[in-house]
Protein backbone atom coordinates (compact mmCIF):
# COMPACT_ATOMS: atom_id res chain seq x y z
CA UNK A 1 0.00 0.00 0.00
CA UNK A 2 1.54 3.16 -1.17
CA UNK A 3 2.54 5.93 1.65
CA UNK A 4 0.21 9.26 1.61
CA UNK A 5 1.92 12.34 1.88
CA UNK A 6 0.73 15.92 2.66
CA UNK A 7 2.57 18.66 1.66
CA UNK A 8 2.94 21.99 2.85
CA UNK A 9 4.90 24.67 1.17
CA UNK A 10 4.05 27.92 0.55
CA UNK A 11 5.55 27.86 -3.03
CA UNK A 12 2.72 26.27 -5.34
CA UNK A 13 5.51 25.90 -8.05
CA UNK A 14 7.24 23.33 -5.47
CA UNK A 15 4.19 21.53 -4.13
CA UNK A 16 3.89 21.06 -8.01
CA UNK A 17 6.82 19.21 -8.48
CA UNK A 18 6.94 17.53 -5.07
CA UNK A 19 3.40 16.34 -6.24
CA UNK A 20 5.29 14.87 -9.12
CA UNK A 21 8.05 13.66 -7.88
CA UNK A 22 6.80 11.41 -5.11
CA UNK A 23 3.87 9.88 -7.41
CA UNK A 24 6.69 8.73 -9.42
CA UNK A 25 8.22 7.37 -6.11
CA UNK A 26 5.02 5.64 -5.84
CA UNK A 27 3.45 7.69 -3.36
CA UNK A 28 -0.08 8.58 -3.12
CA UNK A 29 -0.44 12.83 -2.37
CA UNK A 30 -2.91 12.88 0.10
CA UNK A 31 -3.17 16.67 -0.08
CA UNK A 32 -1.41 19.98 0.02
CA UNK A 33 -1.18 23.04 2.00
CA UNK A 34 0.24 26.37 1.35
CA UNK A 35 0.18 27.98 4.91
CA UNK A 36 0.52 26.80 8.35
CA UNK A 37 -3.34 27.42 8.94
CA UNK A 38 -4.08 25.09 6.12
CA UNK A 39 -1.71 22.58 7.60
CA UNK A 40 -3.84 22.54 10.39
CA UNK A 41 -7.35 22.16 8.51
CA UNK A 42 -5.59 19.37 6.29
CA UNK A 43 -4.64 17.41 9.76
CA UNK A 44 -8.20 17.62 10.82
CA UNK A 45 -9.65 16.28 7.69
CA UNK A 46 -7.17 14.08 6.20
CA UNK A 47 -5.52 10.94 7.31
CA UNK A 48 -1.73 10.56 5.64
CA UNK A 49 0.98 8.45 6.52
CA UNK A 50 3.72 11.55 6.28
CA UNK A 51 4.40 15.00 5.56
CA UNK A 52 6.88 17.00 3.68
CA UNK A 53 6.60 20.60 5.46
CA UNK A 54 9.03 23.80 4.47
CA UNK A 55 10.49 25.36 7.42
CA UNK A 56 9.21 28.91 5.87
CA UNK A 57 5.78 29.39 5.51
CA UNK A 58 3.65 32.86 5.59
CA UNK A 59 1.87 32.80 8.76
CA UNK A 60 3.87 30.36 10.83
CA UNK A 61 6.93 28.19 11.19
CA UNK A 62 7.11 24.86 9.56
CA UNK A 63 9.27 23.68 12.83
CA UNK A 64 5.88 24.45 14.31
CA UNK A 65 4.00 22.65 12.01
CA UNK A 66 5.64 19.58 12.49
CA UNK A 67 5.46 19.57 16.34
CA UNK A 68 1.51 19.58 15.66
CA UNK A 69 1.68 17.51 12.47
CA UNK A 70 3.79 14.50 14.41
CA UNK A 71 2.17 14.82 17.46
CA UNK A 72 -1.23 13.67 15.83
CA UNK A 73 -2.62 10.36 17.16
CA UNK A 74 -1.64 8.18 14.19
CA UNK A 75 2.22 10.15 14.72
CA UNK A 76 2.56 10.39 10.78
CA UNK A 77 6.36 10.77 9.66
CA UNK A 78 7.22 14.72 9.24
CA UNK A 79 10.48 15.53 7.06
CA UNK A 80 11.16 19.00 7.06
CA UNK A 81 12.80 21.06 4.06
CA UNK A 82 13.74 24.31 2.93
CA UNK A 83 15.29 25.81 0.02
CA UNK A 84 18.20 27.11 2.89
CA UNK A 85 20.38 23.99 3.23
CA UNK A 86 21.46 25.48 6.64
CA UNK A 87 18.00 26.63 7.85
CA UNK A 88 17.68 23.93 10.57
CA UNK A 89 20.32 21.81 13.24
CA UNK A 90 20.05 18.25 14.38
CA UNK A 91 18.16 19.72 17.67
CA UNK A 92 16.03 21.38 15.69
CA UNK A 93 14.81 18.56 13.95
CA UNK A 94 14.81 16.55 17.38
CA UNK A 95 12.61 19.32 19.01
CA UNK A 96 10.09 19.35 16.02
CA UNK A 97 9.54 16.00 16.09
CA UNK A 98 10.35 15.19 12.75
CA UNK A 99 12.40 12.59 11.28
CA UNK A 100 14.39 14.18 8.87
CA UNK A 101 15.30 17.79 7.38
CA UNK A 102 15.97 17.19 3.30
CA UNK A 103 17.11 20.16 1.52
CA UNK A 104 15.41 20.71 -1.50
CA UNK A 105 18.27 20.26 -3.86
CA UNK A 106 18.20 16.97 -2.59
CA UNK A 107 14.29 16.00 -3.79
CA UNK A 108 13.56 13.67 -4.18
CA UNK A 109 16.03 11.10 -3.18
CA UNK A 110 16.31 12.75 0.21
CA UNK A 111 12.68 12.80 1.03
CA UNK A 112 11.33 9.94 -0.01
CA UNK A 113 13.73 7.82 2.01
CA UNK A 114 12.86 9.49 5.06
CA UNK A 115 8.78 9.57 4.42
CA UNK A 116 8.80 5.90 4.01
CA UNK A 117 8.55 4.31 7.43
CA UNK A 118 10.85 1.81 6.77
CA UNK A 119 13.88 4.54 7.07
Amino acid sequence: MPVSVLIVDDDEGFRRLAVRLLIAAGFTVAGEAGTAAEAGEAAKALRFDAALVDIGLPDGDGRAVATELAALSWHPRVVLTSSDPDAVNDGDVERSGAVAFVPKEQLPDGATRHLRADD
